[in-house]
């Protein structure tokens, strides 16, 4: 299936570091509808607020009245649902915000099934089309030693077996992956038929290696569709002060050559009349073999700006001289 230009995360309907009004996240979701072509793709996951924003996506649609047909939900599994039983909720401290329920890590193949299960609930009747295991470079990182990292990878592939019962059953569409460390993309992709994949983090603007450039080429020649997500690198591109979740400040020399680089970046953004974040969205598409740019937002005003970014024109001069000043690799060939 063709996925559409823009895909909208949905960690905000989860309560991540914030816990927007019912009215908020409705206004968001319309907006998102009233200004994209049909059908409309959600990224979503059981981890988003512990199922959470599964069920406030689910809500929402259905006091829309929208019709399965103009949605396409992606549900990256592994998180399941359960009581919240301490004053935090354990599955991942700290970040979420006013939650009602905890949720337990299932990666095997029964735990796909129950995941995938207990999502469709969650969303209200509404049945994601797009499956995939969510976080699977966490899951492997968190192994104690060499055979604990087998026996989790063969758990990974277990589930990879359960979603592709549920494609053949025709009970869902496509399979794919979503990572920040592209590499276990990487090895997955040599076990698993893949159908999509969500590289985030790591194909950016300022962030492109060349080893990922020529596998994300390979995935094009094998017609595996890929969503370029987080092309912000946390924010930082645009003017925050964290570069992928870390502070950066001018008091070492990795932070001096950073905020170096994006000055340089500005100052050829503003000689082009073109914002940063449009930039940083127009390479995340340039790249090969991507489909998609997945974004997202919690305030309705800014759903439309978001959505014209994946279609401004960015001229070819503009490039050159990214390329030039070595502010891009010189030897990308868009």
């Amino acid at each position: 299936m063709q996925l559409a230009r823009v895909i909208f995360g949905t960690s905000s309907l989860g309560n991540l570091y914030t816990v927007p009004s019912d009215e908020v996240k409705l206004a968001v979701v319309k907006a998102i509808f009233e200004n994209s072509p049909k059908p409309v793709v959600f990224d979503s996951a059981g981890k988003y607020g512990a199922g959470l924003a599964l069920e406030a996506l689910g809500k929402c649609l259905k006091q829309l009245g929208i019709k399965p047909d103009e949605v396409v939900i992606s549900n990256k599994m592994a998180w399941y649902q359960t009581e919240l039983k301490t004053p935090e909720p354990t599955f991942e401290p700290g970040v979420w915000r006013d939650l009602k329920n905890d949720a337990v890590q299932k990666v095997s193949y029964q735990g796909m099934l129950d995941c995938f299960e207990q999502g469709n609930q969650l969303l209200n009747g509404y049945i994601p089309q797009l499956v995939s295991v969510h976080d699977p470079d966490e899951y492997l990182a968190a192994a104690q030693d060499e055979a604990d990292a087998e026996q989790r990878y063969q758990d990974i592939l277990d589930s990879y077996r359960a979603l592709a019962e549920l494609k053949a059953q025709g009970k869902v569409k496509a399979i794919g992956v979503g990572s920040k460390d592209w590499k276990i993309i990487e090895r997955i992709d040599g076990d698993v038929n893949l159908d999509w994949v969500m590289i985030a983090n790591s194909m950016t603007i300022k962030q492109h290696p060349a080893n990922l450039w020529q596998f994300m080429q390979k995935l094009k020649d094998k017609g595996v569709q890929i969503i370029n997500s987080a092309v912000f690198n946390g924010g930082f591109l645009t003017g925050g002060d964290y570069y992928n979740y870390k502070l950066v400040t001018a008091d070492d020399e990795e932070g001096k050559a950073l905020l170096q680089w994006r000055d340089d970046f500005f100052a050829l953004c503003n000689k082009y009349h073109i914002k940063p974040a449009e930039a940083c969205v127009q390479f995340g598409l340039r790249a090969p073999g991507v489909t998609s740019i997945a974004l997202s937002t919690t305030n309705p005003d800014r759903v439309k700006s978001n959505i014209d970014m994946a279609h401004v024109q960015v001229p070819e001069e503009f490039w050159q001289e990214m390329k030039t000043q070595k502010l891009i690799d010189p030897a990308i060939n868009f």
